[in-house]
């Protein structure tokens, strides 16, 4: 196929590759495809939906790349690929899929990123705009794919949960409300250093309105100048702040001196879960969604599944799918917030794919809330190196083996926590695949 005029070559064909394919292609703009799997997720549906789009696959095309007017590339793949950074020293134009539909939206957009809770917390400002009888456009790097939103007639606010990845490859997102909502070492065989992180981390903020930011994490702090900036803490609020107050012995949601509802009226344990809520609350508030309203939200929403997720209670032990904790940060808030919240102990069930994690911070957590730790997949002889000074350690041959370890270890007002503080890919599809396999194996006990 000779040099086409303005071809776009997508690079990568999962879940956001394949709605960049189909938006360009109802575009009519000539469009090409290359992964270097050999069998990518969409593979089958998406030859049956565009036989005459050209695949290639098993490795990066050079050729086609070298022929590409622009490169759309999918946040699973990095720009250090030296096929693809040999195109950006050439001057090709290389967007994510963000990108695209950012210079097309029209409606104010709120862009969540973070290394933990975006999910959440995208959900739930997404809840509290429908809820407030907004039409909302929710998606991103969870659920939907941005470009997959653009549908007619149009939202009239998108809401959505980017990741670093994503960030990287935009250029033209102009939010009206930008938000950081935590950063801790994630990526860290993707990044070179923790620093590279948060600045893709940071690009949220470079053409937003509003910064919401969280006060007790300092890299999460907008470096760009914006028109207001609101905050969220775990502590007694300030002025622009979301909080906690305590009135009488008991905790609020607070925003400034005022409070708006009690802690114990949270669907969700967990301080973690109560700072997901205050970010929701400083969100919306910043988009000018009504209190009243958002509150109600916050009664009715029961979590995001596999995030710290009660599966069942049984002989007095709850046992809990944090499938969602790939990774140090998401595992040390998923302890921290229920290690404080039970009577007993935790039993953490970890490990997996631990993409050059240093593990080493979850050591206080574990040696105050959790009494043993068993451990699955690749990165458990590590993870044992780290916490067996601190903790009794158990191995496990796979899932079943390690919910029938956890649950002779677990006794009455224990909690078991599977929280792998890894990726999945070892042993699962994905981290959905791996908590739907534990609660099934669970809920047959």
């Amino acid at each position: 196929m000779g040099h086409s005029e303005n071809l776009h070559v997508i690079v990568g064909l999962g879940s956001s590759g394949y709605s960049a394919a189909r938006y360009l292609a109802k575009q009519n703009v000539p469009v090409a495809i290359t992964d270097s799997r050999q069998n990518p997720p969409n593979l089958t549906e998406f030859q049956t939906a565009f036989p005459d789009i050209p695949v290639s696959l098993g490795k990066l095309d050079k050729t086609l790349l070298a022929e590409a007017a622009k490169i759309v590339i999918s946040p699973g793949v990095s720009l250090k690929e030296p096929v693809i950074a040999n195109q950006l020293s050439r001057g090709t134009p290389i967007v994510g899929d963000v990108e695209i539909f950012a210079k097309v939206t029209q409606a104010p957009v709120i862009a969540i990123t973070g290394t933990n809770a975006k999910s959440t917390v995208t959900t739930l400002v997404g809840k509290m705009a429908m809820d407030a009888n907004v039409n909302v456009g929710v998606g991103g790097n969870l659920g939907v794919p941005a470009l997959d939103l653009l549908i007619t007639p149009a939202p009239e606010l998108f809401v959505l949960e980017l990741s670093s990845f994503q960030l990287e490859t935009t250029y033209s997102l102009a939010p009206k409300i930008a938000t950081v909502l935590n950063i801790t070492p994630d990526h860290m065989d993707r990044y070179a250093t923790f620093q590279d992180y948060c600045n893709a981390k940071q690009r949220v903020y470079s053409q937003a309105e509003i910064a919401v930011c969280n006060r007790e994490d300092a890299a999460t702090v907008c470096l760009t100048p914006v028109k207001k900036t609101f905050y969220f803490t775990l502590n007694e609020p300030r002025e622009r702040e979301f909080g906690l107050l305590n009135k009488k012995g008991e905790a609020f949601l607070a925003f400034e001196n005022q409070a708006l509802m009690a802690v114990r009226e949270l669907p969700s344990l967990g301080r973690h879960y109560q700072a997901n809520a205050l970010a929701s609350l400083a969100i919306g508030h910043a988009y000018g969604l009504s209190m009243n309203a958002m509150l109600q939200t916050l009664r009715e929403f029961k979590g995001l599944a596999h995030r710290c997720q009660l599966v069942r209670e049984r002989d007095g032990v709850r046992w809990y799918n944090d499938s969602k904790g790939t990774n140090v940060g998401a595992t040390l808030a998923a302890i921290e917030g229920l290690g404080p919240e039970i009577k007993g102990k935790l039993v953490l069930i970890a490990g997996g794919v631990g993409k050059n994690a240093d593990f080493s911070p979850l050591v206080p957590a574990i040696t105050k809330y959790v009494k043993s730790v068993v451990l699955i997949g690749e990165a458990a002889k590590l993870l044992a190196n780290v916490m067996g000074s601190c903790v009794e350690i158990h191995f496990a041959k796979n899932m079943k083996n390690a919910v029938e370890i956890a649950g002779e270890l677990a006794k009455a007002e224990d909690s078991v926590l599977l929280s792998p503080a890894c990726a999945s890919f070892d042993m699962f599809k994905n981290f959905e695949h791996r908590g739907e396999v534990f609660a099934e194996i669970v809920q047959g006990l």
